[in-house]
């Protein structure tokens, strides 16, 4: 038995056939008790459920609506799973569009050339019946999904598409099928027989549902891709021995041997040997990376020079990989806010429809020409047909998985549709300094004594302070102390002060480093050294101000480099017409030089890690739409109270967790990259929607027959069976147009 567990699950839907039985099947699983969330995405008939609750009452939950489901537990195996029932599913829908197409063809060539008897004749009437009762054999093998579909949301007091087919081609039927069996309970116009239609709906509907599916399993390339990437076996050493083995068995602690032109199987640390690896799976960078012992490497890389060995670090769904197409999954499934009208819509679009047909068909019964019984299944079959909201329902699902896929592809992870719509909508972009626009990998620069005190006195006293401490302005002072060979003394009583430096006591002295803010509100001058401070900040160096039992000692200066690309990156951010702001806790003139070295006219200096995020608030009550990028435990604030978070993949686990958006590559061209991305989806979703509602509010009252009374024409129900099929087609393919999308092209 299945027992219940606080997690996120994954199923697989059966049944769906448009977009209002997403409605439906959501609705069901959210009133499953222990459910929390559920998301189903119509694209590729899925639902995710978190919430402490069993597949099995999931299960259970969609059955009760008409429907089936499956939980997909194994990735890989889910993922070849539903492209083998997809390709089946494919061929089953052509050949049931070749079946009903035999049949259609030589019927509807046959009653545009005049071929086919009357019925009024006796020879008529048998063809007819005998035609009718063939009908009924094609309808039943090629459509009969349609009516055990229909049969079952009825049972349910639930419709969807399937209704409405079943509903048309049904009537169809049995007016023909009334007319063939008694010809004279009709006047003499309305004797005709609409068999033809009835079946040549239900192929054109097959063969429109069987070229959607075939564009639409192009959609998860991107999965299939992430997935491919991971070897099935390892190599393994115990002792003196080496076997192959599959790494679902890996354990954690595992030696594994990689050979040259091998796949990292799992994440791990290098133990042995050296190499160079190609990383560009995970961050979408071209050259290979150095690898020596004591570095990690991560599943799915390629290593490309020596061997080495490595031991397991992460293995299973814990892999950088796994999360990463946990993350992607996920993403696909989301719902921006663009998505919700069309699904509201959707959810109610089938009982209109129903009620529009009924209207319709009152309509011309009361006050049509004669024969009014035809006119009145034509047109009521009409609206029927070509109502079905599939293309509605795909509009934006289908594009969210295409955009989704493509960010993966360029090292960008995407955590919901909502971030995804919110990244295109961007005005300014708030950067951090260190880390983001910087390499974070700062170097002691010079080192300036207060009188009274001796360079190395105060470099290594400011060494061991900074032991204590992980910001990367510490373990720079420690590193250069180290490289001069001076002995770091022990630090007692340390404390990290947020956005100022730090405390606590070497060699029995208490000691201060930081900025001129720390030792001002503790009541230390640092005018002396003032100057000169300012003179090396304007350079873009960092200046940390040291003091010794409440005098100041000297000061310590560390640069941080700007990354290579930076400049470039920021001046194709300009190019999207975004405003650009630094935002740091470091030194004004530091940041102002930092800020003029890549472009960037707007800066925020000497900010406390609780104050920027006062800093994202005050842009957004400007009426910008902010986007904060990041990479450290003081940026996350900021990174939640954006409108979209930014994080730098090579950042803390803090970080990413309060963004929505990941960069694994570390460079800011990601930044741009994702909001071309965005802004390509965002407008091929409008294109979707737009098309969609095109249709459906045009058509429709075509189909209920608007343009008669002018025009004397009425609109073939073959004509709205083909156009039906072909507007989810034409969504679907539209949304494959950003499979070929470059970021720094535009999408015509």
């Amino acid at each position: 038995m299945t027992t219940a567990l606080s997690s996120r699950r994954q199923l697989a839907i059966t049944g769906m056939s448009c977009a209002g039985c997403v409605a439906a099947v959501e609705a069901a699983l959210r009133s499953a008790p222990g459910v929390a969330e559920a998301r189903v995405n119509f694209a590729d008939r899925t639902a995710q459920v978190t919430g402490n609750v069993s597949a099995a009452t999931l299960i259970h939950a969609v059955r009760a609506a008409g429907y089936d489901a499956a939980e997909l537990r194994d990735e890989a195996s889910a993922e070849a799973e539903r492209e083998v029932a997809e390709q089946a599913h494919y061929r089953r829908l052509i050949r049931n569009a070749v079946v009903a197409g035999a049949l259609a063809a030589p019927l509807m060539v046959g009653e545009m050339a005049g071929w086919l008897p009357a019925l009024a004749t006796p020879a008529g009437q048998t063809f007819w019946i005998a035609a009718g009762l063939l009908t009924l054999v094609a309808m039943v093998y090629s459509g009969g999904h349609f009516f055990t579909g229909a049969w079952r949301q009825f049972r349910h007091h639930n419709a969807n598409m399937d209704t409405l087919i079943a509903l048309g081609t049904g009537a169809a039927w049995f007016y023909s099928m009334l007319v063939a069996l008694f010809p004279a309970s009709v006047p003499s116009l309305a004797q005709h027989a609409y068999f033809e239609a009835a079946v040549t709906i239900i192929a054109l509907v097959n063969l429109g549902s069987a070229l959607e599916s075939r564009a639409r399993g192009k959609i998860s390339a991107a999965i299939r891709r992430l997935l491919g990437l991971q070897p099935k076996t390892a190599r393994i050493i115990e002792g003196d021995q080496e076997r192959d083995v599959p790494i679902t068995t890996l354990g954690v602690g595992a030696l594994i041997r990689v050979r040259p032109g091998e796949k990292v199987p799992v994440d791990g640390e290098l133990i042995a040997g050296q190499s160079t690896v190609d990383e560009a799976m995970l961050t979408g960078e071209p050259l290979p990376v150095s690898k020596r012992v004591g570095d990690p490497v991560t599943g799915g890389t390629v290593n490309q020079g020596g061997s080495f060995v490595f031991r397991a670090t992460r293995v299973g769904a814990d892999t950088v990989l796994a999360h990463i197409i946990a993350s992607v999954r996920q993403a696909q499934n989301s719902k921006p806010p663009i998505g919700r009208l069309a699904d509201r819509v959707a959810a109610i679009f089938v009982p209109s429809v129903l009620i529009v047909a009924v209207l319709t068909a009152l309509a011309w019964f009361n006050f049509g020409p004669e024969p009014r019984a035809g006119f009145m299944l034509v047109t009521t079959l009409t609206v029927l047909i070509i109502a079905c909201p599939c293309a509605l329902g795909l509009a934006t699902p289908i594009s969210i998985m295409v955009g989704v896929g493509k960010a993966a592809e360029y090292g960008i992870l995407i955590r919901d549709g909502a971030a995804l719509q919110r990244a295109g909508q961007l005005t300014v972009i708030v950067l951090d300094k260190t880390g983001t626009v910087t390499t974070g990998q700062p170097t002691v620069t010079a080192v300036v004594t207060a009188p009274g005190f001796e360079e190395s006195e105060v470099f290594r006293l400011a060494a061991g302070l900074e032991a204590g401490s992980e910001h990367p302005l510490a373990q720079a002072i420690l590193n250069a102390a180290r490289a001069r060979g001076l002995a770091i003394p022990a630090v007692e009583q340390f404390a990290a002060i947020a956005g100022q430096g730090a405390s606590g006591a070497v060699d029995g002295r208490a000691l201060l480093a930081g900025n001129r803010r720390l030792l001002e509100e503790r009541g230390i001058d640092a005018a002396l050294l003032h100057a000169e401070a300012e003179r090396l900040a304007a350079q873009g160096q960092t200046p940390v101000f040291v003091a010794v039992e409440g005098r100041l000692a000297g000061l310590v200066t560390v640069a941080d480099p700007l990354k290579s690309d930076s400049a470039a990156a920021i001046a194709r951010l300009r190019g999207l017409g975004l405003r650009l702001v630094l935002l740091t806790g470091d030194h004004a003139a530091t940041a102002r030089a930092i800020a003029a070295q890549v472009g960037i006219d707007t800066v925020f200096a000497e900010v406390l890690p609780t104050a920027k995020a006062d800093v994202i608030a005050g842009l957004q009550a400007g009426g910008a739409v902010v986007g904060m990028v990041g990479d450290g435990i003081n940026d996350a604030p900021a990174l939640a109270r954006a409108d979209v978070g930014l994080a730098m993949g090579t950042g803390t686990d803090i970080a990413i967790e309060s963004a929505g958006v990941t960069l694994a590559r570390g460079s800011l061209h990601g930044i741009a990259d994702a909001i071309a991305i965005s802004r390509a989806t965002l407008g091929n979703i409008r294109q979707n929607l737009l098309g969609a509602f095109l249709y459906n509010t045009l058509g429709i009252p075509l189909a209920a027959g608007a343009l008669y009374p002018m025009t004397g024409l009425l609109l073939d129900p073959m004509l709205a069976g083909a156009a039906m099929a072909l507007s989810s087609f034409t969504v679907v393919s539209n949304a494959n147009r950003l499979r070929g999308f470059r970021p720094q092209e535009k999408l015509t």
